[in-house]
């Protein structure tokens, strides 16, 4: 007789996260109130779904962990020596079976990384992230998960843009490859070596390839999640991330597989769920389905347990935030700096010409809608004051490529108005018929240490007049003079410098005279410690013309932007 097997049918849930930024419990340590999505959520989401025995559960985790909240830039950069990094201590507690690397990560620094890679208890994956010296992959490039006889390899990747936001003492010895090459590569390697059931990418890179003007060919293109699905044949789902949008979509690849994409947006608002169903019989793989799902995370308590096992860390965190440093005579905000001079950008200004000497200063905010109030300023303001941990640095450029370089900024973000009705900001319109601003305001940087004035009627590139430094002395085009700039900026992102002033991305580091070794917002503080009080103002350095176009377009605009 005969002998025959039944096929076994194996469920399996893969759970990823992604863009954390910090949203580890559910507090906001900035604007000191309570958040309700974090990371506690999710645990309590995973446990749930853990607890069902018919199926297993795979827990991934898509990069951008270790900035955003004060949580994890104490870990960073304040914790004791022999502490763990509450980001490892978290996710082995939660028990993540692997994670990708994001840009965000990388900006920690090698000492804060590198010592991670040790800490966690899973693989921290970046395939197209390569050590020079060896050739080899700096991160693992995949791991192999396997569930009751289903192998599943996951391959992680990180987007390549890397160099061009961050200065090359942060990656040293790392060159960040296209991420379609290196995927058809390693997909070669782990099918020939692994033979897996399922292949799922891990990609800390956004889905639209033409996001910023940028065309899907672009070689390193920094959104390639969705060029690696239709590129690369052979995967069955694709987690993205680093856009901070929710996909959940399906494409074809080139041979016309099927490929899901899930993208789980921020913050741990949500959770990327693929739910997959696997027919075996022995090691032979009959059948797979796979959905896709996003899931949202604001209707799940926090977990009890987790909340309990951290709670002298939060409250630690809470009692370092709370720490005074000054008193500010005024409340000061972004908002103000999204239609003129404000004293919110003109703080950074000071402060960045004063620590460098520089001529002048480019700064742009970096948060849409933050305010310091007046009264006593402690150390959770400054994360409003300053969102992101740049470097300071100071470059050499010409009086022409400072003004292309406002030329472009203004550019991007000023209307060119016929009269007072128009808009003074430039906008389009969404998918959904409502007006939205066209550039990002992160990107939308003043100028200090000139004045200068905005033709709001000129179109773009012709809008800038510089009329002098602000101490008197002439301004010439042709003359080179020192600049106080982020080194995001100085990096070539946003394009003010190269896209803007012409300079080669691959001539941008000859330009540097000098970069701080501590992150902007750490010099911001010290300087603001050292004041005491602080009677931030602007500086009136520069205004939009006609002055009654800029003042309707201005009360038109901010009804669109914040009413």
């Amino acid at each position: 007789m005969e002998n025959t097997t039944v096929p076994e049918t194996i469920k399996i849930k893969i759970i990823a996260t992604g863009d954390v930024h910090g949203a580890i419990f559910p507090y906001d340590f900035i604007e000191n109130e309570p958040l309700n999505t974090s990371l506690a959520q999710v645990y309590t989401y995973i446990k749930e779904q853990r607890s069902v025995t018919s199926q297993e559960v795979i827990l991934l985790d898509n990069g951008d962990f270790l900035q955003g909240q004060p949580v994890v830039y104490y870990s960073n950069y304040e914790r004791k020596p022999g502490e763990s990094h509450i980001c490892a201590d978290v996710m082995n507690f939660m028990k993540y079976d692997a994670a990708s690397v994001g840009n965000h990560d990388i900006e920690t620094g090698h000492e804060v990384y590198d010592k991670l890679i040790n800490e966690f208890n899973f693989p921290w994956l970046a395939a197209n992230a390569v050590n020079k010296l060896t050739g080899e992959p700096y991160f693992k490039p995949y791991t192999i998960i396997t569930r009751k006889n289903v192998k599943i390899a996951i391959i992680g990747f990180i987007t390549p843009s890397i160099p061009v936001w961050l200065p090359e003492k942060i990656w040293e010895g790392i060159e960040f490859q296209d991420m379609v090459e290196c995927a058809q590569k390693w997909i070669k390697i782990v099918k020939e070596k692994e033979n897996p059931d399922i292949i799922v990418g891990l990609c800390h890179s956004g889905v639209d390839s033409t996001y910023n003007n940028r065309s899907d060919e672009e070689y390193k293109n920094e959104n390639a999640s969705n060029l690696v699905a239709q590129k690369v044949p052979g995967f069955d789902l694709i987690f993205a991330g680093h856009d901070h949008q929710e996909f959940n979509m399906v494409v074809r690849n080139s041979e016309g597989g099927r490929v899901i994409i899930l993208d789980p947006k921020n913050c741990a608002k949500l959770a990327a769920v693929a739910s997959i169903q696997v027919k075996k019989d022995g090691d032979k793989l009959i059948d797979k389905k796979i959905t896709g799902l996003i899931m949202e995370m604001n209707s799940c308590e926090p977990d009890s347990e987790m909340m309990k096992r951290y709670s002298d860390y939060i409250n630690m965190i809470k009692h370092y935030v709370s720490k005074p440093i000054a008193k500010f005579t005024r409340t000061i905000s972004s908002r103000d700096a999204m239609f003129g001079n404000s004293a919110f950008v003109d703080l950074i200004h000071s402060i960045q010409l004063e620590e460098t000497g520089a001529d002048v200063s480019f700064a742009a905010p970096l948060t849409f809608d933050s305010k310091v109030s007046k009264g006593t300023v402690c150390i959770r303001d400054m994360f409003k004051l300053y969102k992101f941990e740049n470097l300071l640095y100071t470059m050499k450029l010409s009086g022409k490529e400072i003004l292309d370089y406002l030329e472009y900024s203004y550019g991007t973000w000023f209307n060119t108005m016929s009269d007072k009705k128009d808009h003074l900001v430039l906008f389009e319109v969404d998918e959904k018929g409502n007006d939205r601003t066209a550039g990002k305001f992160y990107n939308y940087s003043s100028a200090s240490g000139i004045n200068y004035t905005v033709d709001l009627t000129k179109p773009a590139g012709e809008k800038i007049t510089i009329q002098s430094f602000s101490d008197g002395r002439p301004f010439e085009l042709d003359k080179i003079y020192t600049v106080a700039i982020n080194s995001y900026r100085g990096n070539g992102g946003g394009g003010h410098l190269t896209d803007g002033s012409g300079i080669c991305h691959e001539n941008l580091l000859e330009r540097i005279s000098s970069a701080t070794s501590k992150d902007l917002r750490y010099i911001i503080m010290r300087h603001i410690e050292e004041m005491k009080v602080v009677s931030p103002h602007a500086k009136g350095n520069w205004k939009a013309i006609p002055q009654e176009f800029w003042i309707r377009g201005r009360k038109k605009d901010y009804q669109i932007m914040y009413d």
